[in-house]
Parts: structure tokens; C-alpha cells; sequence
């Protein structure tokens, strides 16, 4: 889809029916080279609640070790008229890319009255970044910023290109909603649906892609074209946090 993209976590009236919640439990030993991060993406759970499951008081888990997953409960909702596998995902703070998972789903497709286990991810508190009023430059405080760390070339585009629609890979429309922080991503490697924390820009939702969005890239959605010009190309740290 051509490009735009706008921001994670608008407020969407949503209605979802609720189920009994079910309780997992699994037994997880740690391998060489494993990560709280990985391990937490492959048992569809956060790293907090592996940490407090475990009672570890750091990120530091070592070869052999023993984790248990005992403590993740999801909830079954049920599909409404209109609903979206990203809009539930927003809802319920977790990923496109976990529910799809979690349900052995092959795409984004879903029908009204479809019933989907859901497991929410815990929120990161994350101090969001605040534009300077007399210069283009950004500050930014964080707190508690866990997850996979990249290193990444990021530019920036808006959605007001021509020929652009302003609707995103994931359905999010920029023009609308035109304060959301939206990254382009290669979902090779960060999953649609993500929170990622990008240096210098926010806490925003991976939520659209481009053809010249390969690896280590990405595009940072801005609401005008000024700010998209003023951001330009540059490395940063991003956090890819849920």
C-alpha cells in the first residue's frame, strides 16, 4: 500500500464480548544465547511477568536455567461487526503478531462472532518525547525501557504525498488521526501491531511498511511535511517494547 501511516492507541469504541479467562502453564529452560525479550515473544507473555513469576530481580537469566509461565492467563473474546485483528490488539495492549500466534491465525482475517484468546502484554512506562517550540530538536526522558534493542536508519514521510491514500498497512488513517506516532517497519523484523520506543521520537506503534523499508529501517510518520523535511535521515536507538 503507498504510504502513510498515523499513530498507535487512539481511543477506538470498540465492543468485544468477554469469556472466561484461561490460565497457561508452561515450564521454559533456558538456552545458550536466549533473552527474557525472545523467550516472553515466543510464549506469548511480557518480560515483567516472566520476572515476577520467577522472582528475578534483573534481566540476567543464564544456560540450563528453569522459567515457569505459570502465572499468564489470556481472556476469549468474541469478533464484532467491524472489528480488526489490530483494533483488539490496541485494546487489550498486546500485538497483531501475538493473537495471530496464539490462535494459529494465517492472516489478518477475521469474522464477526469468531472467538480469539487474547493475552495482554504489560505496559512499560515510557516519559514520552516533547518537540522543542524554537527548534526542530528533541529531548526525552525514559524510565524502565525494556525489550530488543536495535540500531536503525530512520527517515521520515507524512500523508499528505501524492497518490498517498493516508491509510496505513494496518488500517490506521493518518489523516485523521494526524498526532499519532506511526513507524514503517520491515515486519521481518519488528512485527505490525508492536510498541517500539524510538530515540528521539516517542513511543509509537509499528504500524505500516514500505517497499524500501527493508531491515534496519524505518520511516517515522510526521503530520506535516516541514517536520518530515526537519527530521531527515539519521541512526537511533529504538526499543522494540511489546
Amino acid at each position: 500500500m503507498k504510504k502513510l501511516v498515523i499513530s498507535l492507541l487512539m481511543v477506538i469504541s470498540l465492543t468485544i464480548v468477554f469469556g472466561a479467562k484461561v490460565t497457561s502453564a508452561e515450564e521454559i529452560t533456558v538456552k545458550k544465547g536466549d533473552t527474557l525479550w525472545e523467550l516472553a515473544q515466543a510464549h506469548q507473555t511480557t518480560i515483567e511477568n516472566l520476572k515476577k513469576t520467577n522472582h528475578l530481580t534483573s534481566n540476567f537469566i543464564y544456560s540450563g536455567q528453569t522459567l515457569h509461565t505459570d502465572t499468564i492467563s489470556s481472556e476469549v473474546v468474541t469478533v464484532q461487526k467491524g472489528d480488526s485483528l489490530w483494533k483488539i490488539a490496541s485494546i487489550h495492549n498486546t500485538t497483531v503478531e501475538n493473537i495471530k500466534k496464539i490462535n494459529d491465525l494465517p492472516s489478518n482475517f477475521i469474522y464477526p462472532n469468531q472467538q480469539l484468546k487474547v493475552i495482554a502484554a504489560t505496559t512499560t512506562n515510557v516519559t514520552p518525547i516533547t518537540k522543542d517550540s524554537t527548534n526542530s530538536s528533541t529531548s526525552s526522558t525514559t524510565t524502565n525501557i525494556s525489550g530488543k534493542e536495535l540500531t536503525v536508519t530512520a527517515t521520515a514521510y507524512t500523508a499528505y504525498c501524492k497518490g498517498c491514500s493516508g491509510i496505513t498497512a494496518t488500517g490506521i488513517n493518518l489523516i485523521e488521526n494526524p498526532n499519532q506516532k506511526v513507524i514503517a517497519v520491515d515486519p521481518n523484523l519488528i512485527p505490525l501491531g508492536s510498541k517500539v520506543y524510538v530515540e528521539g521520537y516517542g513511543t509509537a506503534i509499528a504500524g505500516d511498511t514500505g517497499g524500501a523499508i527493508k531491515g534496519n529501517r524505518i520511516d517515522v510518520f510526521m503530520p506535516s511535511t516541514q517536520e518530515a523535511y526537519t527530521w531527515g535521515r539519521k541512526t537511533v536507538k529504538i526499543t522494540i517494547l511489546s
